[in-house]
C-alpha cells in the first residue's frame, strides 16, 4: 500500500541501475498491458540508453520518487535545449521532460501530472521556463492522449523517422495547479537506494 507523500530526491550515478530498472520494468509493462512497443528494447541500443540515462544523472537532471526504500516514480527534467526540437522554438526557454515513470502501484492518483507541473514550476523559477516539452514515444498513441489531456499542445513530429519519440508537445509553465504537490515532498538529502 502505497505512503503519501513519497519523498523526491535528485538522483545521483548511483541510482543508475534503478533509473534503468524502472525503464525496463514500465517496457514490460507497456508492451503487455498497453499494446505499445514504447521501451521494447533500448533506443539506439543498451549503450546508447544507459549512456543517456548516466549522463542525466550526473547532471543533476533526474529525480526519484520513494515510498520509503521502494522507487516509485522518476523524472528527468532538462533546462538544456533539446536538439529534436526546431530552432524557433527553441528560442523561448523551456524544460524538457524525459523518462517520467510511475510505478502501477502509484498510478492514477495523479503523481505524473504533478510531476510535470512541478518540473514546470521549478523551471520557470530557477530558469524562466516558459514551456514544459515532451517528445512522446511516436507510436503510443494513449501517451498522446495522456498528454493532451493535461494541457499540452501537439508540435508536430520531429522528421528522422528512426527517433522513437518524434511525438512533440508543450504546455506552458504558467498558470500550473499545485493540487498534486501533496502526493510528493521535495528533498535535497540522498535518497535511498532500490
Amino acid at each position: 500500500m502505497p505512503k503519501w507523500p513519497i519523498a523526491l530526491h535528485r538522483a545521483t550515478v548511483d541510482d543508475v541501475e534503478v533509473a534503468v530498472r524502472l525503464i525496463e520494468e514500465a517496457g514490460t509493462w507497456l508492451r503487455r498491458d498497453k499494446g505499445t512497443d514504447q521501451w521494447a528494447r533500448p533506443w539506439p541500443n543498451r549503450a546508447g540508453r544507459d549512456s543517456r540515462i548516466l549522463a542525466s544523472l550526473s547532471q543533476g537532471k533526474t529525480w526519484i520518487g520513494w515510498d520509503d526504500a521502494v522507487p516509485a516514480a522518476t523524472i528527468t527534467a532538462d533546462p538544456d535545449e533539446d536538439p529534436y526540437w526546431p530552432d524557433d522554438l527553441r528560442r523561448d526557454p523551456a524544460v524538457y521532460v524525459h523518462r517520467l515513470i510511475v510505478q502501477r502501484p502509484y498510478k492514477g492518483v495523479g503523481l505524473g501530472a504533478a510531476l510535470l507541473d512541478w518540473a514546470g514550476g521549478t523551471a520557470r523559477r530557477d530558469h524562466g521556463a516558459r514551456w514544459i516539452r515532451v517528445s512522446a514515444w511516436t507510436t503510443n498513441a494513449g501517451l498522446h492522449d495522456y498528454y493532451g489531456r493535461r494541457g499540452f499542445l501537439p508540435c508536430g513530429f520531429h522528421p528522422d523517422d528512426g527517433y522513437p519519440s518524434r511525438a512533440r508537445f508543450q504546455k506552458p509553465t504558467t498558470p500550473l495547479p499545485a493540487s498534486g504537490f501533496a502526493l510528493f515532498r521535495e528533498s535535497w538529502l540522498p535518497g535511498p537506494r532500490g
